[in-house]
């Protein structure tokens, strides 16, 4: 193999791991100059792939779809046949290895032409996987988007549906996608409220890519782990009350951690955090939680107020009472 065909080859693989790059960083890599970058370029357009170029300081190169599958060592069958296996694998409640799926997905659907994305999508609908659990319907495409956003650190715009109903347009730095309990997540930093954020993909919908790259903030599999744990504890309950506590937002935030998602500020010195649970008991398991001496009123409604009172005089007796 020729030095230039090496370095085409490297090059190619370069565009397909990131959405884009810039010029100087591409050449850089390769060890060349980017009077040599554009040559290369040029040889991978003749080959029949479609290479955007895209002039200025924040200009560079990305991997386009074209209008015939570029020649990679796949024939169109064994292609869709991929493609497919990932879509269906996707779409499901992955054990393990979602960003492996997910980036593989996003990277062949990159360059997959239209009519064989057809061919994808009509085969994946009538194949159904047994032994997984079924979850929330979310559109390959958007996983793959979003998918290509947390690889290349993009920021992307989209609209989000909550529990409520109420549409909003967010901005964000996507960092990772999960799943968890029948959903699939995306765990992100709001760039509106300047703090992490997870959003249910299948309430997400119009995935605008910015173009704007960010330096991601530093998070380890924990942190990550806890951020999903709280968002599928985070749902609309039968018992929902608020309480005042009598901290700062930013103390309270502090102590409580991803806990304290949905806290407010009342005042200064205090801040307004919703609680709940299925029943009475869940909720006043969470306002355990509250910082030892930390004092707090809460608004839970009756009849669960005075259920929740009666648990808790029970308790004291007992705790008053003689230990066996």
């Amino acid at each position: 193999m020729s030095d230039t065909t090496g370095r085409a080859l490297a090059l190619l693989d370069l565009l397909q791991t990131h959405r884009h790059w810039p010029g100087p960083e591409l050449a850089t890599r390769l060890g060349v100059t980017e009077r040599t970058v554009r040559r290369d370029v040029e040889r991978l357009r003749d080959l029949g792939y479609r290479i955007e170029s895209m002039p200025g300081a924040a200009g560079g190169y990305r991997l386009e779809a074209g209008s015939a599958l570029p020649p990679l060592l796949l024939s169109d069958e064994e292609a869709v046949a991929i493609a497919v296996g990932l879509r269906v694998a996707a779409t499901q409640r992955l054990v393990g290895g979602p960003d492996t799926t997910l980036t593989a997905l996003a990277k062949l659907q990159q360059v997959l032409p239209a009519v064989l994305r057809r061919r994808v999508e009509a085969i994946a609908d009538a194949v159904q996987a047994t032994g997984i659990a079924s979850g929330s319907s979310v559109p390959t495409e958007v996983l793959a988007e979003l998918a290509l956003a947390c690889r290349d650190h993009e920021r992307v715009r989209f609209r989000y549906t909550s529990a409520a109903g109420e549409e909003t347009t967010r901005r964000v730095e996507p960092y990772a996608l999960a799943p968890a309990d029948r959903h699939w997540y995306l765990l992100c930093r709001d760039l509106e409220k300047n703090d992490w954020r997870t959003f249910r993909v299948d309430r997400l919908s119009g995935v605008e890519h910015t173009r704007v790259l960010f330096e991601p903030k530093p998070l380890t599999p924990e942190q990550i782990e806890e951020f999903i744990w709280v968002a599928t504890s985070w749902v609309r309950t039968a018992v929902e009350a608020n309480a005042v506590v009598e901290l700062p937002l930013a103390a309270f935030q502090n102590a409580m951690g991803q806990w304290a998602q949905g806290a407010e500020a009342v005042d200064a010195a205090r801040t307004r955090w919703p609680v709940g649970g299925r029943e009475v008991r869940e909720t006043m398991y969470g306002l355990s939680w509250i910082p030892t001496g930390v004092d707090y009123t809460t608004d839970l409604a009756e009849p669960q107020r005075s259920e929740l009172r009666e648990i808790l005089e029970r308790m004291l007796r007992a705790l008053d009472g003689s230990g066996a």
